[in-house]
């Protein structure tokens, strides 16, 4: 790890630093691109940003449970106007008026998360200046304690006390699957490059091959050991493997820019990728999987939280769509005066009590048919969460299985690669002795690139494999420990 922190520092620090400049080849292995990739790249900060979003949108869902303090008020109100004023005979008069209507307002609100009603603590003053007459009156309210309470209502603040946290778990699980799918990514284009570049290879040893090949063949044509068909085929396998090698060349170039356009490389940066052939040993049981998967992906908690939505949004229809009645009472000290301690001496009381109601008598059937498009979207999402839960733990069977026939080739296929690179060795000799036909030579060439990039795709599949079976349990099998 300290090792690949090195690499990493000294790939974005200037050309100077470490004493390397930005043309130097990187070597790099798997590990190494995909802590790069979970430190740079574009989508790692996306992951980051996206679970900063949801922590703040977390707070301020607990916010809504704490005592809110607020102050608010007009300073002034000024008004210079006329106004009519009816006379006592009947008639109207305009008298000009100058006053100013200025107040303040200290409220401190508190939300009863288990009936979704409100305490209130207030206080307010009033003045009231008339500039004409030259006349100040206070108006206020040192203390008033009230009462906001819906009576059989929906009550949205129990409900959301009951999603949100799921929410919020949610989003912690899904960073740590959004940052293991950064190195399934990485892995991705890694092999993408890797099987590029050893494409690339491939294609240059051939290329050099049937170039030796062909010089041979024009030393034995010379001398009448060779035909002119057989001249020309060499030839055409010069031609055919140039052809391959600028294909390979640009093949590999895009790949390089992929992954570096991934993990947050400069153009410049050389990069060579090392084969990661020791593959990992450990073993998997089927159930632990699941149940893994089960503790530690937002998947799991994602289908909790769909059935209480639906489960909220049937209350919501029940509740905003039957008998309605709130009641509301407030209790407090008032007074006037002429100067602004006089509202604080000798306040009296004043009370206030309202219980309304509304009945729906006649609605043509509306809030039953709301209730029940309810009721039936609940439904659908029940059904929907149960194929979502099979598809879940499908997905873990089939990826395990996966992962077990690979691991099974894996030998093969490193065997057939040495044994086809052996046997080609062998044909190029005899191919030079006159004991080999040029056909036989090709057709061993073929088997040979054939094994090799066979290798090179299983050990893609396996990691491939690997890395998938972590973003489905977050659980990390070569050390029996949660991600």
């Amino acid at each position: 790890m300290i090792k690949s922190m090195i690499i990493i520092a000294g790939l974005f620090l200037p050309a100077t630093v470490m004493g390397q400049s930005l043309q130097d080849t990187v070597k790099l292995k798997l590990t190494e691109v995909i802590d790069i990739a979970r430190a740079h790249s574009t989508a790692a900060v996306q992951a980051a940003t996206i679970r900063e979003n949801q922590y703040w949108q977390y707070k301020t869902f607990k916010s809504n449970y704490s005592p809110q303090l607020s102050l608010d008020g007009t300073l002034p109100q000024f008004s210079k106007t006329n106004i009519p004023v009816i006379q006592p005979d009947g008639t109207v008069e305009f008298k000009p008026v100058t006053n100013d209507n200025s107040q303040l307002n200290l409220g401190l609100t508190q939300n009863i998360g288990l009936t979704g009603g409100q305490v209130f603590l207030g206080s307010n003053v009033l003045r009231f200046s008339d500039f004409d007459r030259r006349q100040t009156r206070y108006n206020g309210n040192p203390l008033v304690i009230g009462l906001n309470q819906p009576l059989f209502a929906f009550n949205a603040l129990a409900w959301d006390k009951k999603i949100e946290p799921l929410r919020y778990e949610e989003s912690q699980k899904k960073y740590k699957e959004d940052m293991e799918l950064v190195g399934r990514d990485a892995s991705e284009l890694f092999f993408s490059l890797l099987i590029a570049q050893i494409n690339r290879d491939i294609a240059a040893k051939n290329l050099s091959n049937n170039e030796t090949i062909y010089r041979i063949g024009e030393g034995k044509a010379a001398l009448g050991r060779l035909s002119k068909d057989e001249l020309l085929r060499l030839k055409l396998g010069v031609l055919n493997a140039h052809k391959a090698m600028a294909q390979a060349n640009v093949d590999a170039e895009t790949a390089d820019l992929q992954l570096k356009s991934f993990i947050g490389f400069s153009e410049t940066n050389q990069i060579q990728l090392i084969l990661p052939e020791e593959l990992l040993t450990f073993k998997i049981d089927k159930e632990v999987a699941v149940e893994q998967a089960r503790n530690n992906r937002q998947q799991a908690i994602e289908f909790k939280r769909a059935l209480l939505e639906a489960d909220k949004e049937v209350a919501k229809a029940k509740g905003e769509n039957g008998l309605k009645v709130n009641l509301f009472g407030t209790f407090g000290l008032t007074n006037v005066a002429d100067r602004l301690p006089g509202i604080y001496a000798d306040a009296r009381d004043q009370q206030e009590i309202r219980l309304g109601f509304q009945v729906p008598i006649l609605d043509w059937g509306r809030s039953a048919s709301k209730i029940k498009t309810a009721q039936s979207n609940r439904k659908l999402v029940e059904a929907r969460v149960k194929q979502a839960r099979i598809n879940f733990e499908q997905e873990i069977y089939t990826t395990l299985r996966q992962l077990s026939m690979i691991q099974d080739q894996m030998k093969t296929n490193a065997e057939a690669d040495v044994t086809a690179s052996q046997r080609f060795e062998i044909a190029k000799k005899r191919y030079f002795l006159n004991d080999l036909s040029i056909t036989d030579l090709n057709i061993a060439l073929q088997e040979k690139d054939q094994a090799r990039r066979d290798y090179i795709f299983s050990l893609k599949s396996f990691w491939n494999a690997f890395f998938n079976l972590r973003v489905l349990t977050l659980y990390d099998f070569t050390t029996n420990t949660k991600i």
